[in-house]
């Protein structure tokens, strides 16, 4: 048995530069405030939060979504990777993110629900804030 999420957040940055920053290394490192290490193409892989997130760019279509295989360090072993799907849209003179992520290892939704809040959603609205 898996869980899913889904979230939105609006953002003050434009769809094209929002894309690009979730697949730039240093970008994505400036707006967590930890390490990341991507390769930017379909088949390429990422790290992220140093090492702790981990995963490979399964379909990317640009600017509007990135479909990725997701995993952290805490996954059990024999858990096969959960998929994570961003969906950008224009909202204004910004950006509507939906996230939605599927196949999380059985009762760890809960935790990455509040992950995502406090270690992307809430520093991404402050480092494009700034821009």
């Amino acid at each position: 048995m898996t869980e899913k999420l889904k979230m939105s957040v609006v953002l003050p940055v434009k769809p094209d530069k929002l894309y690009h920053a979730w697949l730039d290394s240093k970008m994505h490192a400036e707006f967590t405030g930890d390490a990341a290490d991507i390769d930017p193409k379909v088949g390429g892989k990422y790290t992220a939060w140093d090492g702790y997130i981990m995963g490979k760019n399964l379909e990317l279509e640009p600017p509007r979504r990135i479909l990725q295989s997701w995993r952290t360090t805490e996954f059990p072993e024999d858990a096969p990777d959960s998929l994570l799907e961003l969906q950008i849209e224009p909202d204004g003179d910004g950006s509507k993110l939906t996230l939605v992520h599927t196949e999380i290892p059985q009762g760890q939704a809960e935790e990455y629900k509040q992950g995502w809040k406090d270690y992307y959603f809430a520093p991404m609205k402050a480092y494009f804030g700034r821009k």
